[in-house]
């Protein structure tokens, strides 16, 4: 009988239901597929409008889940062999409806005692985002095995003004000073090269070993600036999250204030400032390297210790 797999995703885009669908291309005629479409009743805008954008900031921070359309019953009715689950992190968290998913009944259902694989697409930034679905699994009692992650491989500005054209107007195209935007359309097809290791550790029941595998084959790469990046952005988004909360809820008027001094001051860090705080992220570098290898082993492994970031 063939292994049976079940893929759960969120993407806007469909950037990420890619990247799955290359990961498993390999293997398709091997395994059974099924897949899960994770959709909020609300759906995300997207191209997003700027305010609503930064509005869906507090409560993806704060970890608020909102309402989920029901997933396809017959998954339900399956014995999963592995689970592979999607996402994208938003403000250096799970976004809002892989988080709802998360902390959901149906995900106890079919996450509880499975192994799972996580797949990440995102611009640079998803340390913290995996640490909180670790967090998540591991209080559903799944069984995190693997972690593949796919990111845009631009210069920093590039993709920071690539993402914003994409996100805001919709364009991931070329342009005439701009590359597409998102990962690389190259290293969405080169994710073939996972599904072979994934499928011979489910029949050899060698699961425990997967990541190891994958690592050699640049399933995580890590710089470690990103580390020390990332311990100073989640703490100022939590701040703002908790300052933006006070005033009401998601497109609450009384908030609006708070958000649009949020986004002024977020846009003026990462051009303003961004230059400066890499600067300091390189002589922190300097001076804490082993701490900070230990760091990135860490954070390219599989395991699960709180309070890491």
């Amino acid at each position: 009988m063939k292994p049976r797999i079940l893929v759960l995703y969120y993407s806007q885009s469909g950037q990420l239901r890619q990247i799955l669908d290359n990961i498993t291309n390999d293997i398709k005629d091997d395994v059974t597929l099924d897949y899960g479409v994770i959709e909020p009743e609300k759906p995300f805008p997207f191209p997003w409008k700027a305010y609503t954008f930064f509005d869906a900031m507090p409560e993806t921070v704060e970890r608020i889940p909102v309402s989920l359309k029901p997933l396809p019953q017959n998954i339900f009715q399956q014995q999963y062999d592995l689970v592979i689950i999607g996402y994208q992190p938003w403000f250096l968290n799970p976004s809002q409806p892989t988080t709802s998913f998360l902390k959901s009944e149906d995900a106890k259902k079919l996450l509880k005692g499975k192994p799972v694989i996580t797949v990440v697409g995102c611009r640079n930034m998803w340390l913290h985002g995996q640490e909180k679905v670790k967090e998540d699994l591991f209080n559903i009692g799944a069984n995190l095995v693997g972690n593949i992650v796919l990111v845009d491989k631009n210069p920093n500005l590039t993709s920071l003004l690539t993402i914003i054209r994409w996100q805001f107007k919709g364009q991931k195209e070329r342009s005439k000073y701009l590359p597409p935007a998102g990962v690389q359309d190259a290293d969405i097809k080169a994710a073939h090269r996972f599904g072979k290791p994934i499928l011979e550790a489910l029949q050899q029941n060698k699961l425990d070993q997967l990541q190891s595998t994958i690592l050699g084959d640049g399933a995580v790469e890590l710089n470690p600036g990103l580390v020390l990046l990332e311990q100073q952005g989640i703490k100022n988004f939590r701040y703002w999250a908790k300052f933006i909360r006070e005033k009401g809820g998601p497109g609450d008027p009384n908030r609006a204030g708070r958000v649009t001094m949020f986004k002024r001051l977020l846009l003026m860090g990462i051009f303003v400032l961004s230059p400066i705080k890499g600067i300091s992220a390189k002589i922190k570098l300097q001076l804490n390297k082993k701490s900070l290898a230990r760091d990135v082993d860490y954070f390219k492994q599989v395991g699960y210790e709180a309070g890491r970031i």
